[in-house]
């Protein structure tokens, strides 16, 4: 019955033909998509910080979202760029006139069950149909947290086209989505939607949403770019040395809408953490930066504002401007409401106390901006 309740969102795993069709791509090796810089996992160290796991996992009093956030949207924004973030990596970017949304997960949970799983700890700021007319839905990879079948389903008749990584069309086809609105992209590959321009980026996570198809489909991030504005979304990522590459080639950035959340000493690699976050949108030449990916599920032992208190802290040491939204709430380049702790003062651990650095991140050069 578990299965059966599930089956739907486990979405399906890419054919034959498919892999006939994305084979070509350096990604995949031996039928599967691979880090060019491989994930390491330190279990002895996971199994050690149990003890600490922080008692304010979740919220134990209603998270404020943004008071008329459905209203806010509805007016035009007042310049060519308007970023709203829904909350984890679900983010409206409105881009000379381009309307664009990044990983929506609208469901109740971040799994195959409604009823179980994390559970999100607000509702949704803005309902789906109140979000107005989209061009397009970007997927960053095919976790239940940034892939989320009722959301997909609900959007499938309007959206007319989402630009997914290799692989992930597959799970949109089975879901009903029709394939000509289906864009598949490799790293580095470029789409044009009106008058923005869309790069798939490289990232360093892993794919998969059961036991039997991890890593069949690709992960990416998203450079997207106008001529009046260059985002930057990160999608999941490990600290990489691609970065800089990112940087180099599709930088400098207005603005990078980086994960900062769901760290852990065991699994440094997966996740970039709040600091790394910090140090990465230097490597990005990012101005201001944007931590997503936090404040909606529990999916690590940290407390969970402590993702948003590191960053501030991190950013303020690096004077880089940082935005801290509250759920729902638009916000233009240089918008002076951009900063406000909206969130209660918790306990947390600093990077002292619970340090996570990458793997690849062994030297001085590598880990100076």
């Amino acid at each position: 019955m578990l299965v059966a309740d599930a089956w739907a969102a486990f979405g399906h795993r890419p054919s034959a033909d498919d892999w006939r069709r994305f084979g070509g791509s350096a990604q995949q090796q031996r039928g599967r998509f691979e880090n060019p810089e491989p994930i390491e996992n330190h279990m002895w160290a996971f199994v050690r910080d149990l003890p600490n796991a922080s008692r304010v996992q979740s919220p134990s009093t209603p998270i404020p979202a943004f008071e008329g956030a459905a209203a806010a949207l509805a007016r035009a924004p007042a310049s060519d760029v308007r970023v709203t973030w829904m909350g984890h990596s679900s983010v409206l970017v409105e881009l000379d006139g381009v309307r664009l949304l990044t990983d929506p997960v609208w469901g109740p949970a971040a799994g195959p069950w409604s009823w179980a799983g994390p559970r999100r700890f607000y509702a949704p700021p803005v309902a789906l149909d109140a979000l107005g007319p989209l061009d397009a839905v970007l997927i960053s990879h095919d976790h239940y947290d940034h892939l989320d079948y009722p959301t997909i389903v609900a959007l499938a008749a309007d959206v007319p086209r989402f630009v997914v990584p290799l692989g992930v069309g597959a799970h949109l086809r089975y879901w009903g989505v029709s394939p000509d609105k289906i864009t598949e992209v490799d790293w580095w590959d470029e789409v044009a939607v009106g008058a923005v321009r869309l790069t798939a980026t490289p990232a360093r996570h892993a794919s998969g949403r059961q036991v039997f198809d991890k890593d069949r489909t690709l992960w990416c991030g998203y450079a997207l770019s106008s001529a009046s504005g260059n985002l930057y979304f990160s999608g999941d990522t490990g600290m990489f040395r691609g970065l800089r590459e990112i940087g180099d080639r599709l930088g400098p950035f207005d603005l990078a809408m980086i994960e900062v959340g769901a760290y852990n000493r065991g699994w440094p690699d997966w996740h970039i953490g709040p600091e790394q976050a910090v140090r990465a949108a230097a490597w990005l030449r990012a101005e201001r930066l944007l931590p997503i990916h936090w404040g909606l599920f529990a999916l690590a032992s940290h407390g969970w504002t402590e993702p948003i208190e590191r960053v501030l802290h991190a950013a303020d040491a690096q004077a880089l401007k940082t935005w801290t939204p509250q759920p729902g709430q638009p916000l233009e380049l240089d918008d002076p409401a951009a900063t406000r702790q909206w969130w209660p003062a918790l306990p947390w651990r600093d990077a002292t106390d619970d340090p996570i650095v990458s793997s690849l991140l062994g030297g001085d050069s590598e880990r100076s901006p």
